[in-house]
């Protein structure tokens, strides 16, 4: 029986706003990225998204970001990998705390936004974030975009990796995300994106934008917990892929 992970972005509000529903969508997913302050969340925000990832018994990631909240940290950053190391010691380290006090852990770390997609395939930034992981805590999962120099680069390095696929994005042929700049690169129809992840984890297949078929193996799909219809969709992708006798379990244990 095909087991694979279901996650989303949560935490992510800032003092009294709020993004998503976090608690809708911790009664489906197995693995929660929450934001440890450089994009979003704030302390309390966090402290609650971990009190109840705690709760639900769901796995706890720490979603570093390059520091742009007002950019949602969709923007790239020529950082140096000095300050690149440092910045994601210092949010893993922020979560860390906040999860023991939650009676919690972090188990993997998922870089955000233009983070995750600038480390895909850049050496010289995907060699400051393994750096950062090794000398916090080597023991932790990296998750990184499927079919991608990451992982191959992390797993060199001795972290264990995890290949995650994303429900509601469309692909290139490549196997890269569609900007979010260009037409259809989000998918909103939670039917077929539920029909489209359960050909994923049972054949290994998803459909590229122009049509074509590409061949992708992923260990976790994510649903953006910020977009329109998310928990509808996260609800949509567990209830097929359960249907289609895929267990969903997270990749990394809980507490």
């Amino acid at each position: 029986m095909r087991t694979i992970d279901l996650n989303s972005d949560l935490g992510e509000g800032y003092g009294a706003w709020t993004m998503g529903d976090d608690a809708a969508m911790l009664a489906i997913v197995s693995s929660a990225n929450i934001a440890c302050g450089f994009h979003a969340g704030d302390p309390l925000t966090i402290r609650a998204t971990a009190d109840a990832a705690a709760a639900r018994g769901v796995a706890v990631g720490a979603h570093v970001s390059y520091p742009d909240r007002v950019g949602f940290g969709r923007r790239p950053m020529d950082v140096t990998a000095a300050e690149l190391t440092a910045d994601v010691i210092y949010q893993i380290g922020a979560l860390q705390g906040i999860a023991k006090a939650a009676g919690t852990r972090v188990t993997y770390v998922k870089p955000h936004g233009a983070l995750y997609n600038t480390i895909a395939n850049d050496p010289r930034q995907a060699d400051a974030v393994i750096a950062a992981i090794r000398e916090i805590d080597p023991s932790l999962v990296l998750m990184g975009l499927a079919g991608t120099q990451i992982l191959e680069r992390a797993a060199k390095a001795g972290l264990a990796t995890v290949a995650e696929a994303f429900g509601d994005r469309a692909y290139t042929p490549d196997g890269q995300l569609v900007s979010r700049r260009e037409k259809g690169a989000v998918l909103h129809d939670a039917d077929a994106v539920a029909a489209r992840m359960l050909r994923l984890a049972t054949d290994g297949v998803i459909e590229a934008i122009d049509g074509s078929t590409l061949r992708l193996h992923a260990d976790s799909i994510c649903v953006h917990g910020d977009s329109a219809g998310a928990v509808d969709m996260a609800r949509r992708i567990r209830e097929e892929l359960v249907a289609g006798g895929v267990t969903v379990a997270p990749f990394a244990g809980a507490a």
